[in-house]
């Protein structure tokens, strides 16, 4: 602790206290010891002396994060401290990053120099994805085929190695070959390294789907038996099991983590339905469905880990089917599934992707580097709340433990790229499990944010750069008035119903879309037509310009249309072309927001307009707002 004061903030010299004024006192006191008050701490500055009081070295080390953060510069050979009197603890017992190691791989040295921000920003848990079929990122001596055989690939950009069919993994002395991993010596230097930040390091194995590597190391443990086939483990086959045992058992010795994570999404499971060994299974456990399967799978792991001491860790995939009894749900698919599980009397850990995703871009997509789509700026990650006062007074307050951000590297290939997409953004998370939500003021936070992002910068980090953010896109921000507000939209197909927006009212209430195709004001569609709507003006009107935006964020398959057609009809039976246009629609352009505009002079009650896919492509379509005869204010 005190090796840390010295050589991280003060630079102070060993010597002997001969005085009482100008010193900084660290005091244990075991008075009001609880869960919360372990991490707490008072800070007390006057004129004489600095005084840190805690229960624990975790408080002591976080009341020197806080008088590190109010340090100002008074010269060149000293510093300045307010007085102040704080009393301080965290809201949360988890606070939370992730780094998917596996996508893109980041060594060591880029883990530790996270450590050290999330430290200091009070953050405690580090979450790594070691494995996906990205590349396998541990040494495990009794299987050393995994590192041999499936932490290199021969292709470093992840996007460009996956949507090729002939992808493929490769050993470490193969010209190009890229990836890399962590030796268990490098694993005991980061879990050691962390446990002196106060910071636990939780690993992650997916487990039974992601695991496409490992199926090319083993293929025996596969459905088919064969390399490149399946990404999920075969449940049937008792192998599979003593494999993921072993694992985990080098997993236990490494890392001394509450938490063993086990992955738990996106298990494609259609191999389980024709898979023999999986059917016998089905047959012999009474399961009737797959999710019953990956259930069962599930359970039989939080058996081995409880037995081993730790406790389960899984995506909210894992509340399909049967939730393992003594299973920690940590929910990324909106908050649905983390308040299932609490209801069923199950911790939880709150990481929804709309407000926790950190691969999102942060400002104006057109003016970021690549990541997974959609857009995610420091304000309404900050505005997320994991415990809403409806839940305060509930039983299931007691089950949500935290927070956390996620960063997946799918599109994320340097370091310094993956700096730009932690901060400032991080720094959200962390005020989010730390300070009381009626404390939180996000104006005050930005300012404090924009002095943290140029310290970040001195020290080396690549964070965003705050203070030339571009913002909410303007025309989010201003209603639009038009002739066809407020009126009735006919769907002619539906919109689908995980992009519905705000219903039917959607493409008439006046309101156009931010940067994020999930905000709320833009509607998607991806039935086989597309869109194919008709507004309804109620009388037969004037009409002198229809207008819509259409959206595209190549990531996601987000895509502007291919051909756009506008009709008129007075019956909504008998319709014609006013406007047909057709669009050249380029993947090579990663994202935009374009207009489509008709002006001309017709005379109609009915409106249609209808958007279509590339054939070749495919995709969704987005827009925001049918525009008819639009008024100047």
């Amino acid at each position: 602790m005190l090796k840390y004061f010295r050589e991280s903030f003060f630079h102070l010299g060993k010597g002997k206290v001969t005085d009482k004024a100008n010193i900084i006192r660290l005091i244990i006191s075991n008075d009001q010891k609880d869960s919360k008050q372990d991490e707490g701490y008072t800070l007390t500055v006057d004129t004489s002396q600095i005084e840190i009081k805690a229960t624990g070295g975790a408080g002591l080390f976080y009341g020197l994060q806080s008088l590190s953060q109010l340090m100002q510069e008074k010269s060149e050979t000293g510093f300045s401290v307010p007085c102040t009197s704080i009393t301080d603890f965290p809201r949360f017992p988890y606070r939370g990053i992730m780094i998917d190691v596996s996508r893109h791989f980041f060594p060591k040295e880029y883990i530790f120099k996270q450590i050290d921000v999330m430290a200091h920003f009070k953050l405690n848990r580090l979450h790594l994805h070691l494995t996906d079929a990205g590349g396998w990122r541990i040494e495990i001596k009794k299987y050393p085929k995994l590192t041999e055989e499936t932490s290199y690939r021969t292709e470093s950009d992840w996007t460009k190695w996956w949507i090729n069919k002939d992808r493929q993994y490769s050993r470490k002395d193969v010209p190009g070959a890229y990836g890399g991993y962590f030796t268990q010596k490098d694993i005991k230097e980061i879990v050691a390294y962390a446990a002196q930040h106060h910071i636990t390091v939780i690993p992650e194995i997916e487990i039974p789907g992601h695991s496409g590597e490992v199926l090319f190391a083993f293929p025996e443990l596969s459905c088919s038996g064969k390399p490149y086939i399946n990404s999920d483990f075969c449940i049937g086959n008792e192998k599979s099991f003593e494999f993921i045992e072993n694992v985990l058992k080098e997993i236990i010795d490494l890392f001394p983590s509450e938490y063993i994570h086990i992955g738990g999404d996106e298990a494609e499971q259609a191999a389980w339905k024709t898979c023999p060994l999986c059917q016998q299974r089905m047959k012999d456990e009474n399961l009737h469905s797959t999710s019953e399967l990956q259930s069962y799978m599930i359970q039989r792991i939080e058996k081995f880990l409880n037995s081993h001491g730790r406790k389960l860790l899984g995506w909210d995939e894992i509340t399909e089917g049967k939730l393992a009894p003594n299973a920690t749900v940590m929910s990324w698919r909106g908050t649905s599934g983390g308040m299932k599980a609490a209801a069923a009397g199950h911790h939880v850990i709150m990481t929804p992707g709309n407000y926790c995703y950190l691969d999102h871009a942060q400002d104006a997509p057109s003016t970021q580097p690549a990541s997974i789509g959609g857009y995610l700026p420091l304000d309404k990650v900050y505005s997320y709340n994991p415990l809403p006062d409806s839940l305060l007074c509930t039983s299931l307050s007691h089950y949500i433990d935290g927070v956390q951000g996620n960063l997946w590297t799918e599109y994320v290939t340097t370091a310094e790229h993956a700096d730009y997409m932690l901060y400032p953004r991080a720094l959200a998370i962390a005020e989010i499990g730390w300070s009381p939500q009626e404390k939180r003021n996000f104006p005050e936070f930005k300012e404090r944010t924009l002095k943290a992002v140029a310290k970040l910068q001195a020290q080396g980090y690549h964070p965003f750069n705050l203070a030339n953010e571009v913002g909410h896109r303007k025309e989010s921000l201003i209603p639009i008035n038009h002739e066809a507000k407020g009126k009735k939209v006919i769907y002619n197909e539906p919109y689908n119903p995980n992009y519905k927006a705000q219903g039917v009212t959607t493409l008439t209430d006046g309101k156009r879309g931010d940067w994020e195709y999930g905000d709320g004001a833009w509607q998607g569609f991806i039935n086989s037509k597309r869109l194919d709507v008709t507004v309804d003006m109620e009388t037969i009107t004037s009409l002198n310009d229809v207008s819509a935006e259409f959206m595209q964020a190549v990531g996601p398959e987000v895509f502007f249309p291919s051909e756009i057609i506008l009709s008129i009809s007075d019956d909504n039976q008998n319709f014609k072309i006013i406007d047909k246009q057709t669009f050249n629609v380029n993947k090579e352009i990663d994202y935009f927001i374009k207009n489509y505009h008709w002006e001309g002079q017709a005379k109609a009650r009915f409106i249609k307009i209808e958007a279509h896919s590339n054939p070749q492509i495919g995709g969704w379509i987005f827009t925001d707002e049918i525009i008819v005869n639009k008024k100047t204010d």
